[in-house]
């Protein structure tokens, strides 16, 4: 019996693709409508992105077979889907992070920072968390997290070692990081009968202590370098992929919106509540990981141990093995700051932006978007030499001269890119468009107009738990490509403004704090070893709470004049919103 079921969790995979199909059959079979039929797939490649029975990109090439053979949009309509504007924006945003990764120009930031910041304990957990999060703003949270990790661990080991080069364990002692834990047991103990006797201190309550406080903090700064990576990807439209997702169904969904979220009106938005989260992240994590004694953890009444110096030593050390910064470096770093500046002022909205004045359309709107930005910079990588400009002799081919290589060849972008996102970003796109043209969205307004009577803050706060919770256990972009446009119809039912729920739930979406398989980052940094899933959990629990409430706040203060939340967007109007319009304006109490 045993072996029966170790071969169906073997197997489980195989009969997962062959019988969910089957058991969801009777949805279109019994309703034979188009979106009952909509609503089969959707539900199916939900089913197979939660339990990833087949590759997620794989699931999403599904509305290309389905949609056709139901009827609900024509094959050339649904692949249209799987290249639009924003594959194009995270296609060139990545050719620029690629770029930086490959010419270790994050490496030379993330050490720079921590020079500045310093090995105290508090200062190191915030050094790490600042270059992690800055880093992943711009690059790939996976790789920002790779290469953080064994710097944060070749840094721990220094600050364990005494002058000598012998282990803390063997008796050293290091008061700036010693933690606050339960006082060992006094030398005096009282017998009975109240008479006090002095007994022999036990040797290896210090040990025992010491490898507590090592272990502890181990823990917290393995934990704050993949909460950070997690964190700093909010803060830019690239960040992560949830964000695209956000923009993509946007302008999917409400083709007039005017480009009402860009670069500059996410940044505005998601920037502010980065840094809170940021450093609410690392109170508490220096709280539970370093102790309430905040004097002793910013390193202040004890002088500057050797172990410190050791440590410090190690950064400044790995800092002069890059050498001098190659002209790679230069010329990245140059295009990178163009890129950025590009993006901020292509199209600001609280003024005319290059992109208005240069390339405007019938409306004075851009016709150049994000996606051309940053195509344009990553074709330039192409076109820059990786050394300064002359001819040097081939070594392959003596006699011969030889250019220097680009900043980028397509071998090293090849590598690197991950496609399979391309097509989860565009299988999220034909979900939406699928659900539009079969009436599934305006089916779900319709069921979920008793919405209306629901305060909007407490809608946004209940959704971004919702979210939050269900991030844990399923990937970030197929929470966003599956739960977006669900929130979008919701919205138009009860004439709130589609930001108000999308903007929020997007960004709970990346608060994946409490399992190792929540996201990438937490894998890599739980592969290293000393942390257990409880950890993380007791960690993460927390964190995503305090996540949930700086969103919260950010959705309800300064989002508003950034997206114009308070009043129903003219893009939004839909046959659904009829109804509730009239109420609204029978009502005094204004919505967002």
């Amino acid at each position: 019996m045993a072996t029966c079921w170790q071969g169906l969790w073997a197997y489980r995979s195989y009969l997962i693709v062959f019988l969910l199909p089957i058991f969801l059959l009777p949805l279109p079979i019994l309703v034979p409508t188009k979106e009952a039929y909509c609503a089969y797939s959707i539900i199916l490649m939900a089913l197979f992105w939660c339990t990833e029975a087949l590759p997620l990109a794989v699931t999403a090439l599904f509305p290309i077979i389905l949609y056709p053979m139901m009827g609900i949009m024509d094959a050339s309509e649904v692949c249209i889907e799987y290249f639009k504007d924003t594959n194009i924006l995270f296609v060139g945003g990545l050719l620029v992070a690629i770029a930086v990764e490959h010419w270790n120009l994050h490496k030379r930031i993330a050490l720079c920072v921590l020079l500045i910041i310093g090995v105290r304990p508090a200062l190191l957990l915030l050094g790490f968390m600042l270059v992690t999060a800055f880093l992943s703003m711009w690059i790939s949270n996976t790789a920002t997290t790779a290469m953080m990790v064994p710097i944060a661990h070749a840094v721990l080991e220094q600050l364990y070692k005494t002058p000598t080069g012998k282990d803390v364990e063997e008796g050293s002692d290091n008061p700036t990081f010693e933690l606050q834990e339960p006082s060992p047991q006094k030398d005096v103990t009282k017998l009975d009968n109240g008479q006090a006797h002095p007994v022999p201190p036990a040797s290896s309550e210090p040990k025992a202590q010491k490898d507590r406080q090592r272990v502890r903090f181990s823990q917290g700064m393995s934990l704050c370098v993949c909460y950070s990576a997690s964190i700093g990807g909010i803060a830019t439209l690239t960040g992560t992929t949830p964000n695209l997702v956000l923009q993509g169904q946007v302008n999917s969904l409400f083709p007039e919106n005017g480009n009402v979220v860009n670069f500059a009106s996410w940044f505005g938005f998601a920037f502010p509540t980065m840094v809170i989260l940021l450093l609410l992240a690392w109170l508490w994590l220096q709280v539970l990981f370093l102790g309430f004694n905040f004097l002793k953890n910013f390193g202040f009444g004890g002088h500057q141990r050797e172990q410190e110096q050791a440590a410090f030593h190690i950064i400044q050390t790995e800092h002069k093995l890059l050498g001098p910064m190659s002209f790679a470096e230069k010329a990245v770093s140059v295009l990178f700051v163009i890129l950025v500046v590009l993006w901020f002022t292509r199209e600001p909205g609280f003024f005319l932006g290059w992109g208005n004045l240069a390339f405007p359309d019938k409306d004075g709107k851009s016709m150049a978007s994000d996606g051309t930005v940053a195509i344009f910079i990553g074709i330039i990588m192409f076109l820059v030499p990786s050394k300064i400009p002359g001819l040097t002799q081939d070594p392959d081919k003596p006699g011969r001269l030889k250019a220097p290589p680009a900043l980028l060849n397509w071998k090293t972008v090849n590598e690197k890119m991950p496609w399979n996102i391309v097509f989860l970003l565009g299988g999220g796109f034909a979900l939406a468009k699928g659900s539009e043209k079969s009436g599934l969205s305006e089916w779900l307004g319709d069921k979920l107009t008793p919405l209306q009577n629901v305060p909007p803050p407490a809608i946004a706060f209940i959704l971004c738990l919702l979210i939050a919770t269900f991030t844990e256990c399923t990937s970030n972009v197929a929470t966003t490509t599956l739960f977006l446009p669900i929130l979008a119809s919701m919205a138009q039912a009860i004439c709130l403004h589609p930001l108000y729920v999308m903007l929020p739930c997007t960004l709970s979406a990346s608060l994946a704090f409490m399992l190792p398989v929540a996201t990438p980052p937490n894998a890599i940094v739980f592969s290293f070893g000393g942390l257990k899933v409880s950890d993380m959990a007791r960690t993460g629990f927390l964190l995503n709470i305090i996540g949930v409430l700086v969103i919260t706040l950010a959705i309800n203060s300064w989002s508003f004049p950034i997206f114009s939340l308070y009043t129903f967007p003219s893009w939004a109007y839909s046959n659904t919103t009829a109804n509730c319009m009239v109420n609204q304006a029978n009502t005094t109490t204004p919505r967002p």
